[in-house]
């Protein structure tokens, strides 16, 4: 179990839930990013206490400076602030729910100094997975994902010592699932922003009504769990209650269900090897 986190990206989707994840395990969030967000991230502040706060538009931290003036908070910005979170001695976990390549010198900066990366950013694996994944070894820092699929095949890897043979990565299908060619070309924001299943920021909302977030998800799975593309296969699983599945070269599947929330792979990320009652 981790004592104390950064959270970088405690405004968006997965930052928030981090936040009720770590109030509900007793654990102490020492540091949090946001970008501009700053009226819910003094909220955030103000109720947890952390002791650095990042924000990275210039602008936004000025003010956000001003608005917590009368508390005991170092007030940081720009990518630089950004890597002080991330490197913040303080706390043993980062938590990397930023959006777009702007986590990877965050993560790779948080593995030299051999946190536990709780990794939300699927981007700094698709764009460098080959260098974080090696470097991670190296500095003997772990990696615990924190996407429901990928913690998924996580868990069902925990205790095992046979190669995979193939990982069977599920994909819900969107809200278009189903649809014709001619119906999809009159579809709204609305309806894409529309998941059936999860409750998610815009951006990968977005990426899975188009199935390209599943796409990143394959080149993650690759690097995490050191598999050719060719040994990952997506199955179309619209209820969203088995997460993913690994098979071995026995014949042997295993898969991992749950209900559909971010909650339980970011509380196994703080908690693991052990597993923790969930407040959900």
């Amino acid at each position: 179990m981790v004592n104390a986190i950064s959270v970088l990206g405690s405004t968006g989707s997965i930052g928030r839930q981090t936040l009720a994840a770590a109030e509900h395990l007793g654990l102490r969030v020492a540091a949090m990013t946001a970008q501009r967000k700053i009226d819910l991230l003094e909220e955030q502040a103000r109720k947890l206490k952390p002791a650095l706060v990042a924000v990275y538009d210039e602008q936004a931290a000025k003010a956000f400076k001003i608005a917590v003036a009368d508390m005991d908070i170092r007030v940081v910005s720009g990518l630089e602030g950004l890597m002080e979170a991330a490197t913040f001695a303080e706390a043993d976990c980062v938590v990397t729910a930023v959006s777009g390549a702007i986590g990877l010198k965050p993560t790779l900066a948080a593995i030299d100094e051999k946190k536990r990366i709780a990794l939300a950013n699927k981007e700094t694996l698709v764009c460098a997975g080959e260098i974080v994944m090696r470097r991670a070894k190296e500095k003997g820092a772990e990696i615990v994902p924190v996407d429901s699929e990928h913690s998924a095949i996580f868990q069902c890897l925990m205790g095992e010592v046979s190669p995979i043979d193939k990982i069977l990565l599920t994909a819900s299908g969107g809200p278009f699932r189903g649809w014709s060619k001619e119906r999809l070309a009159s579809v709204t924001l609305e309806q894409a922003l529309k998941h059936p299943n999860w409750s998610m920021g815009r951006k990968v909302t977005i990426d899975s009504a188009t199935l390209m977030n599943k796409g990143l998800e394959v080149i993650e799975a690759k690097w995490l769990f050191g598999v050719e593309a060719s040994d990952i296969e997506v199955l179309v699983h619209p209820q969203s209650i088995v997460h993913s599945m690994v098979q071995f070269s026995d014949g042997s599947v295993k898969a991992q269900l749950g209900v559909p929330t971010m909650e339980t792979p970011i509380q196994l990320a703080f908690s693991y090897p052990e597993r923790i009652e969930s407040h959900l």
